[in-house]
């Protein structure tokens, strides 16, 4: 059977361990949904499993991509896809584990994701108007063509709020209108991670600090040695952005830390509207064992 389970949650919530466990369980592969674990070299920032972590059972859509290089989420869907089929031809159940809402949505409603080839010329134009007037400005811009898109993409997000623009400009239509849903042809389960208000704050500013007494600085240099130009887009990721400006010398590590922590929970607060508690599709989960009892019926089924 073509079955899957998505692991979903705001970030800091403990999606990837649970995952893990649960596929140890009841059986399976791993498939990622976070949408900057795909790049090669960006380990310590986006919480990436470890290389060990990995080898305990198969993990898909890891460092797949150069953080030089764009990679979209009609790029994503179709790796996903791809990677799904081969997993279920082999009849194992797929877990897919990450944070990043299009991603998890875009297979799990079948969106018919618009493929507008970027344009570098038009991109080099908004950027200016973020550089010059503030990406709040850019984003005001995108709420008059796309309203429900700027709900969705933070301002500070310069990268995604581009995209939409820029889909709309060749297109003529909001990029919303072209993320029409489809029903897909396999089997699914929702599991959010619970954590409370307070828990998840404070697992936050513990794994900020974490990171970057880990090395996220001297990660970020070396993605800069490597050859990753500054302004590429995986580097306005949350913590590298923030790494950036430490080596510049226009903050300090202090201070990175701290603007690393806000823009997290800005993220979190924004990975909540993904996953709504109201959702009857998502069944909320605390731990292991109340996820194991929730799964219990859907795994038997397809064994």
């Amino acid at each position: 059977m073509r079955r899957l389970v998505a692991v979903v949650g705001p970030t800091a919530a403990g999606k990837s361990a649970l995952a893990l466990a649960l596929a140890q369980r009841f059986g399976g592969e791993v498939v990622n949904a976070d949408s900057r674990q795909i790049y090669r070299g960006m380990d310590i920032g986006t919480a990436k499993p470890s290389p060990e972590t990995r080898a305990l059972l198969p993990h898909h859509l890891y460092d797949i991509a150069e953080p030089a290089d764009a990679y979209s989420l009609a790029l994503y869907r179709r790796d996903a896809l791809a990677v799904l089929d081969d997993i279920w031809a082999r009849g194992e159940l797929a877990w897919l584990v990450g944070g990043t809402g299009q991603y998890v949505w875009a297979l799990l409603e079948a969106w018919q994701v618009p493929d507008v080839a970027p344009r570098p010329d038009l991109r080099a134009e908004l950027a200016a108007v973020a550089e010059r007037d503030g990406p709040e400005a850019l984003h005001a811009r995108l709420r008059t063509v796309d309203a429900e898109a700027a709900d969705r993409i933070d301002a500070r997000n310069v990268r995604r709020v581009i995209r939409a623009l820029e889909v709309h400009e060749v297109t003529g239509k909001p990029i919303t209108d072209w993320q029409t849903k489809g029903v897909p042809d396999f089997d699914f389960r929702v599991l959010g991670v619970s954590c409370e208000e307070k828990e998840l704050i404070w697992r936050i500013n513990r794994r900020t600090e974490a990171m970057f007494a880990s090395g996220l600085v001297e990660e970020t240099q070396a993605l800069l040695d490597a050859g990753v130009p500054p302004d590429a887009s995986a580097l306005s990721s949350i913590g590298y952005a923030e790494a950036l400006r430490e080596l510049r010398g226009e903050i300090t590590r202090d201070k990175a830390i701290e603007l690393t922590k806000r823009a997290t929970k800005r993220l979190a607060r924004r990975q909540r509207q993904w996953f709504r508690p109201q959702d009857p599709r998502v069944t909320w989960v605390e731990g292991a064992d109340e996820a194991g009892e929730a799964l219990g019926p859907f795994v038997a089924a397809g064994s």
